[in-house]
């Protein structure tokens, strides 16, 4: 079960964090996974680390606000391999600022990023999906798209339309044989927290108010996504899994 061997798969953000996490996992059952990001540098090295254990992998840069080349990658990926079945949406920036102090040419630039450029995504995934009969759309929210945090408001915005924009792809491209998942992480121990990880106190609040009494770590999201990009997840279309740790539902 959860084999994705024969399958084409592109993951943008997948040069670190969540989105490696994911990306290895897919690779690692079989799918030939496309690797998006800025930094080609970093991409080949992760190229290198899944190639060298077998596994098939491809460089694919480029900027996930930049919809022109978007295009054009998702339309190589397709010339190249005859189809592009699973599409992980994950990247993702953040900015933390009071709102009476929030630029808005910060506002857009991560809008750009984790909401605009998911859709671009979505948007070029589906038309060779609908051609090919099918596919896996899989967008990385959050559970702030649900829960409140100061400073971060235009992250939490952000999140919040992705979560939407999912159950409406749901339902307009179910029919075609297209599900649109969300994977909604807590606090995972990537790159970009390592800050947080290093501040005591912070660490303390994370542990103790999540049940499990840790962080999430990596490789754990990789199992996830292979689930929701197999064929045995194709009678879930709309859903957010919740990938953190009992924290959304703890008092």
């Amino acid at each position: 079960m959860f084999r994705l061997d024969g399958k084409t798969a592109l993951v943008s953000g997948a040069s670190r964090g969540l989105g490696w996490g994911m990306a290895k996992a897919l690779a690692k059952q079989g799918a030939h996974v496309f690797l998006n990001g800025r930094d080609p540098a970093s991409l080949e090295q992760r190229v290198v680390e899944l190639t060298g254990d077998g596994l098939l992998a491809t460089v694919m840069s480029f900027d996930v606000t930049q919809s022109e080349y978007l295009k054009q990658a998702v339309d190589e990926i397709v010339a190249s391999h005859g189809r592009l079945d699973i599409v992980i949406a994950n990247a993702g920036i953040q900015h933390r600022s009071p709102i009476v102090d929030f630029n808005e040419d910060e506002f857009r630039r991560v809008m750009d990023t984790n909401l605009t450029g998911v859709w671009s995504m979505a948007k070029e995934a589906s038309r060779h999906m609908i051609q090919s009969g099918g596919g896996r759309i899989i967008f990385t929210g959050s559970i702030t798209a649900d829960l409140g945090r100061a400073t971060i408001s235009a992250y939490i915005a952000s999140k919040g339309g992705v979560h939407a924009l999912a159950r409406q792809l749901a339902v307009e491209l179910g029919g075609k044989g297209i599900t649109t998942n969300v994977i909604a992480p807590g606090y995972f121990a990537t790159e970009m927290n390592e800050h947080l990880i290093a501040d005591k106190d912070f660490n303390d609040w994370v542990c103790s108010r999540v049940p499990l009494r840790r962080w999430g770590q990596v490789d754990e999201i990789g199992a996830a996504a292979v689930f929701l990009a197999s064929d045995e997840s194709a009678y879930i279309n709309g859903h957010v899994l919740t990938m953190d740790g009992g924290f959304s539902i703890s008092m």
